[in-house]
Formats: C-alpha cells, structure tokens, sequence
C-alpha cells in the first residue's frame, strides 16, 4: 500500500459500523465498554492499481488490538530477558521473534563509536509496531461483501490465536512421533487441551493471556494440615484467582477449608461436568 493510502487507512476518522452509514472517530472510542470490544469497524480506501480501480477495506478491533498488544508484551518480556542473559543480540528467524526488539550500538563511555558493544530495547520499533494494532486490510475489486469480509477477518485473527497457544504455550511441535494414529492423538490432545483451556478464558472474560492462566491454574495448590483443621490456600491471591473462583462458584482461597467443604466442592465441579 501506498504511503498515502496507508495514512489514510490509519486516520481514525471516517469508520462505520456494519449496517450504518455514521461515521464513526475510532479514537474516541470506550473500549471497555463490551459491545464497543466486540464489534469489527471498518471504511472502504478506494485505489488505483494499474488499469483497475480496487478497494481496501480497512477493519479495526478493540478486541484483535488488545490481543496484539498482550503478543507483544510477551515478546519484549522475553527480549529483556534475552539482553539481561547475554548481553546482546542473535539474529531473529522469523517476523515474530522477540529478538527484532532489541537494538545493538557500538558506544564508549563518551558515546563515540567504539568496539563495545551496548544491546537495549528499540522503543522506536515498539512504537512502530504499536500503530498497526487492531487494523487489517483486504484489497477487493467485490462490491456489497463487506459483511463477508468482516466475517472473514475476525475468523481469520482467531485462527492464528489458536495456532499460536498450541505451538508455544502447549509445545504442540516439533512432534516426536511417527506413526499416523500416534500423530493423530498427539494433535487430539493438542485440541482437546485447547478447548479445555478456552472454556475458562471465555468465562473469565477474555482478560488474561493464555500463559497466565495455565501458570496460575497450575500453581492453585491446597495443603492438608490435619483431619481437624483441613486445607490452607498454598497459593498468591490475585486478580486471577478472584476472577476464576468467581466464574465457577467456589472458593478455594479462604484461611482453612475443612474437608467436608472440599468434598462439596469436588462434588460441585463433577455435577457441574454432568450438566454441560
């Protein structure tokens, strides 16, 4: 796209809603507001390609912006991580590697260039990268499909969701098997996983990365003290854990929990399975 086009793709101003001719400032918009999340926004860019005059139809998403955005910090989470390992920079292999995060400048202590070697984050990239969040383009010569369109980019954005948690957060890959059937079970497991791992995120209303729950869920341990006394929490109260207990109806957070408690609270969660 072309430098002018692309800004006039960018410029907040002049977006509609599916099913409305207002247009729409993006800019000013209540993103914590659910319906506002939820909803796909989008204009049409007209453009000349060659002898052809075609359309970009430029959406944007509260939601596929936020999702961006938690990606993201995850990655510069890890290029920190890397600059505070080694000290420097190894070539990233793909356009997702957090290493593109990090910058290397040859400095002395006078700021000339010198043979040492001084590796930091490159705010400007971050900035970059930022002003794209929560838009998508499709070029189209199609006219009156837009709702196939928006259709198509919010399925398009949860797919790639999808394929992201299985092959970093679960290690569906590289696979160590070769048979057919054993290929299939292991990406049965790999799915199942998933939507066991999806069922909470939808009730917990979309708030936390993939990573955070799993290590959260994990970390949800009880000890028995005593026939007497029963359970303590052996886990940090946070955000999280109120958000959970509050999505599924029980508590496993208080000072002790006796075990006839804990027994109504398993026998809560297995009654729970029937009914779904």
């Amino acid at each position: 796209m072309r430098g002018e086009d692309r800004q006039t793709a960018l410029n907040p101003k002049q977006f509609r809603r599916l099913g409305s001719d207002k247009f729409i400032d993006i800019s000013t918009l209540d993103e914590s507001d659910s319906d506002i999340y939820e909803t796909i926004f989008y204009k049409e860019v007209p453009v000349v390609n060659g002898n052809m005059d075609e359309t970009v139809i430029v959406t944007y998403s509260p939601k596929y912006r936020a999702y961006q955005k938690r990606i993201r910090d995850q990655q510069i989470s890890r290029a920190i991580k890397m600059i505070e390992q080694s000290g420097k920079k190894r070539k990233g292999k793909n356009q997702n590697d957090p290493a593109r995060f990090i910058k290397t400048t040859n400095v002395t202590n006078d700021g000339e260039i010198a043979g040492k070697k001084v590796c930091e984050l490159d705010l400007d990239r971050i900035r970059d990268e930022e002003k794209y969040d929560g838009f998508y383009a499709v070029i189209t010569n199609l006219e009156g499909d837009i709702d196939g369109i928006l259709k198509i980019n919010r399925q398009r954005w949860e797919i790639e969701e999808n394929f992201r948690i299985m092959k970093t957060d679960f290690e569906a890959r590289p696979v160590y098997v070769r048979r057919e059937d054993r290929i299939k079970a292991h990406f049965l497991t790999c799915y199942i996983s998933l939507l066991v791992y999806r069922l909470p995120e939808k009730r917990i209303g979309n708030n936390y990365t993939c990573n955070e729950i799993l290590s959260t869920l994990r970390s949800m341990q009880v000890t028995l003290l005593s026939k007497e006394i029963g359970y303590i929490p052996s886990y940090k109260r946070t955000d999280l854990t109120d958000d959970l207990h509050k999505a599924f109806g029980f508590h496993t957070d208080y000072e002790f929990i006796s075990k006839s408690a804990m027994r109504s609270i398993i026998k809560s969660t297995k009654t729970e399975e029937v009914k779904k």
